[in-house]
């Protein structure tokens, strides 16, 4: 067997399937090429005469299923939206996926970015590095202080919208490491996820009206694409935060940019947007009031670590006949 690999796949991973195949790597992330043309890609597959494909972002469509002699796919990602799982599993072909390799990532993340805009990190980093800013006079110092005096997560209400992988994860750090309360927004949760939390449930108005801060931590599902319009952000606090580490489709993005712009909400912590790549032409980098982040949220070293050892586990495990934990298509072990 030979393993074409794109996606960032660690050395640990690499240790256990090398001992059951030959791997070709090609880490998407350092040859900037994301195969999302089938031709491209099946030229690329039958070149390597690989018959597995361990990939992040390319995309796995029927004609390179049915163009290629492909036995084994790993998908590192949270699902596996990228494969055409019908034609998969007609062929019999195992997918297999990393659920919440990078939960812990993204909710790190939500945390920083609501201690930078409750500490205003980003706004003091960024006069401090302009050159125009200096301190040589008492009233001097006293501005300084008044300008960036902020608030301490301690105590505070935060609402979370979504009690999923990224939610849960974000509740436990606010709850037991800030001591926090925190108010849940969810239809689809139970009530044991939301008591290990200690958090209350409450429908979205609720949450919104009373919320310091505002957590977006839902998936998109074609009832809740812009269920974050101008109706609700006028629900919230004059003085609350608003963050969003998980789909920019789940917000009216002009809605958040004006509401911002004009003060009406505190400030915001963004690492989703309409349009990316995120780069220096992005509009919320203009305002004072808003920390941005290259949708980075899942990307750490741990990570990686952690994607590469739950494919290359499962892998193992299906080679010897034994259950894998994450199979997108568990009826495939039936042939």
């Amino acid at each position: 067997m030979k393993a074409f690999v794109t996606a960032p796949f660690h050395e640990l991973g690499f240790k256990i399937i090398k001992k059951y195949m030959d791997v070709k790597y090609e880490n998407w992330r350092e040859t900037g090429i994301l195969y999302r043309d089938s031709h491209d890609y099946i030229e690329k597959i039958n070149k390597e005469k690989a018959d597995v494909l361990i990939t992040e972002g390319d995309m796995i469509d029927g004609d390179v299923l049915i163009s290629c002699d492909i036995k084994i796919i790993g998908i590192c990602r949270g699902y596996p939206d990228n494969v055409d799982m019908d034609v998969a599993t007609k062929k019999g072909i195992p997918v297999f996926f990393t659920p919440d390799r990078n939960a812990d990532a993204v909710a790190d993340l939500t945390i920083g970015l609501m201690l930078c805009q409750l500490r205003h990190m980003t706004t003091s980093d960024r006069l401090l590095r302009s050159g125009t800013f200096f301190v040589d006079t008492g009233e001097g110092l006293a501005d300084l202080y008044r300008r960036f005096m902020g608030w301490e997560l301690k105590g505070k209400t935060v609402g979370i919208i979504g009690l999923g992988g990224v939610g849960f994860r974000v509740a436990k750090r606010l709850k037991f490491g800030f001591d926090a309360k925190i108010l849940i927004y969810d239809p689809y949760i139970d009530e044991k996820k939301i008591k290990e939390v200690d958090g209350k449930r409450v429908d979205l108005k609720m949450l919104l009206k009373k919320s310091d801060l505002v957590s977006l931590h839902a998936k998109v599902t074609g009832e809740n694409v812009g269920m974050i319009s101008e109706k609700e952000i006028k629900l919230m606090k004059p003085t609350a935060y608003f963050f969003n580490t998980a789909r920019a489709a789940l917000v009216d993005e002009d809605a958040l940019f004006e509401a911002l712009k004009e003060k009406r909400i505190g400030g915001a912590g963004l690492d989703v947007f309409g349009s990316e790549p995120v780069d220096s032409d992005n509009r919320f980098l203009v305002l004072d009031n808003v920390t941005v982040t290259p949708h980075a949220g899942g990307s750490t070293f741990d990570a990686e670590i952690r994607q590469s050892l739950m494919i290359a586990e499962d892998i193992e495990k299906y080679l010897n006949k034994k259950k894998p934990k994450f199979l997108k298509n568990p009826e495939v072990l039936k042939r």
